[in-house]
């Protein structure tokens, strides 16, 4: 368990691969806020958590604003809250309702690439076909 309490800007981005440009873009975005100590950034737990929780989503094909509204019910209670658990069950289901459609388009497209190479190889032997027929009745 890392019991680390505060972590520079080259902490976190180190820990987890990612630039420190994309850091700051996150707090331009308004999802994190460190401390400053003059010009230097000091996160928190908190803001460890966030940027982690940031990536997660981001894998699961959240976008910055769904992830901000997240953060912003789990910031106006003591520990989350039932709509915030609804928002993420509702946008859950919109991401797998969305998932399963893009696999119906590729299943789609899979079939008619199937049919188009089927004809073009249908056609690449008819042509090496005749041409050998051509070759034979010159002879």
């Amino acid at each position: 368990m890392n019991t680390q309490t505060s972590y520079s800007i080259s902490d976190l981005a180190k820990e987890f691969d990612i630039t420190t440009r994309s850091i700051r873009f996150y707090e331009d975005q308004g999802l994190l806020a460190p401390q400053r100590r003059g010009q230097t950034r000091i996160y928190s737990r908190q803001d460890r958590v966030r940027l982690k929780l940031i990536l997660r989503g981001k894998r699961l094909g959240f976008s910055l604003t769904e992830c901000r509204e997240l953060f912003e019910l789990w910031d106006h209670s003591s520990s989350g809250s039932e709509l915030q658990l609804r928002l993420m069950l509702t946008r859950i289901a919109e991401k797998r309702q969305a998932l399963e459609q893009q696999l119906r388009d590729i299943a789609m497209m899979q079939q008619e690439l199937d049919g188009a190479e089927l004809r073009c190889n249908e056609a690449l032997n008819a042509l090496i076909s005749e041409g050998k027929d051509a070759k034979a009745a010159q002879k």
